[in-house]
């Protein structure tokens, strides 16, 4: 009779005890680790990201010639961010619903060629109030990409590297901002202001190409398709909203501090993100190649800060990344907002921490929400959490438009403070879901 002990199943945790190194180890072990078709996923996730970015900050960097252009004050100007934030929360609910229906893919490649066509639209508007309802359309798409492109992602990620590869994708929105932000010099510094806005939507064509890509390419991770498919209740409002019973929790509680999370960080980055510009420009007195420098490191930053938050998420944990973060967030706004005027080295050299640190409290979100929710509800949930905050905190970024004239663009700033504490104070309602298994 043989005497040869069973196998042992070779787990992570095996093989670092045996000093063994597995396909998951390494600074791109989390990549490998995907398969390829995890891999054609995060390409179609990142590349869709990355040009909801640039879509998105067509407007901002365009804001200041849109303002001279229309005849337009603080307080319209502002408008266009709020109308967009709060139709992508609609946008954004809505493709959950259609992800847990009928599919992760399909779901992506219909909010692409949403924002991509109505950013194009913007550029033909020929008065204020058309732009504003074709930037209010280009929101529906805007809002649902970011959580249908995370599940997807999650879906094919290991419990060991989700937050780092959640935290890559989320790194495409700085390389979205950058190429924005490079063809923003480049036209404002060619063509005149009032055909150079026009420019940069018409610009917004590329996402098209990205969707014939994705249609060929890149399929819903095996798991979730067979959890689709056996659920009678996926995609369902009522079922992120059911309170808990005796013996069969509920999700309400999570919705709603996921929802106040959401709040908390984008009205903090949303403030930020829409008036940085616009303060460099009008009470700094940058020219356009001078902002675009400034620009640079706050990207720079904003892009490593995304990497590291992925990195401390998974080592930290969901929560305290994100309380980490909140509270270097609020400090840089506050100092940021604060340096004297003829400190334009200060200025510049801030701008790295500020990117750095408002972007790597997003990092954690991509795996966190899909954490927090249910296979047959997980593209519902995360939507509707996700972008029910970008509504709500978008108030934040228009209360700094009306105090502007007042307070200045830089005092007012402080209001994106406030909403990281907000966050922070929601992490209170919400489990650690570190290492935690989709089904």
């Amino acid at each position: 009779m043989s005497t040869t002990p069973p196998s042992q199943p070779v787990t992570p945790d095996l093989r670092a005890a045996r000093g063994e190194q597995s396909a998951e180890d390494g600074a791109f072990g989390w990549f490998r680790a995907l398969g390829p078709q995890g891999r054609r996923a995060f390409g179609g996730a990142f590349g869709g990201y990355a040009l909801d970015s640039y879509d998105y900050f067509t407007l901002p960097l365009s804001m200041v010639a849109l303002a001279a252009y229309f005849g337009l004050d603080s307080g319209q100007t502002g408008l266009f961010t709020t109308v967009t934030l709060v139709v992508s929360a609609i946008g954004g609910a809505v493709a959950g619903v259609i992800a847990d229906r009928v599919g992760r893919v399909r779901a992506l490649m219909l909010t692409v060629v949403v924002y991509a066509v109505f950013t194009v639209a913007c550029g033909f508007a020929p008065n204020y109030e058309t732009l504003l309802v074709f930037r209010a359309l280009q929101g529906l798409g805007f809002g649902g990409e970011w959580a249908v492109g995370a599940v997807l992602v999650a879906e094919y990620a290991s419990a060991r590297h989700r937050g780092r590869t959640l935290g890559a994708v989320q790194s495409s929105w700085a390389a979205g901002w950058a190429l924005a932000a490079v063809v923003y010099t480049l036209v404002f510094s060619f063509a005149g202001e009032d055909l150079a806005w026009r420019i940069m939507f018409w610009t917004g064509a590329l996402p098209a190409l990205l969707v014939v890509w994705v249609r060929r390419r890149v399929h819903d991770a095996p798991a979730a398709t067979a959890a689709r498919e056996q659920s009678p209740r996926r995609g369902s409002f009522a079922a992120i909203f059911r309170p808990g019973k005796e013996g069969a929790p509920g999700l309400l509680r999570t919705t709603l501090f996921a929802c106040l999370l959401s709040t908390g960080v984008q009205g903090g980055y949303y403030t930020l993100a829409t008036w940085v510009p616009t303060y460099l420009k009008t009470e700094r007195g940058l020219s356009v190649v001078g902002t675009g420098g400034y620009l640079t490191f706050l990207i720079s930053g904003a892009f490593l800060g995304y990497l590291t938050g992925g990195h401390l998420t998974d080592v930290l944990g969901r929560r305290r990344n994100i309380w980490l973060f909140a509270l270097l967030s609020a400090v840089c706004v506050l100092a940021y907002a604060n340096i004297p005027h003829g400190a334009g080295t200060l200025l510049l050299v801030l701008g790295f921490p500020l990117g750095f640190c408002m972007s790597a409290i997003f990092s954690g979100f991509g795996s966190y929400l899909s954490e927090l929710y249910p296979a047959e509800v997980r593209g519902t949930g995360q939507g509707f959490a996700y972008n029910t905050g970008r509504a709500v905190g978008a108030v934040f970024p228009t209360l700094v438009g009306f105090l502007a004239d007042s307070w200045g663009v830089g005092g007012a700033l402080v209001f994106g403070a406030a909403g990281y504490g907000i966050a922070a104070l929601a992490l209170l309602g919400l489990p650690e879901t570190r290492g935690k298994e989709l089904a």
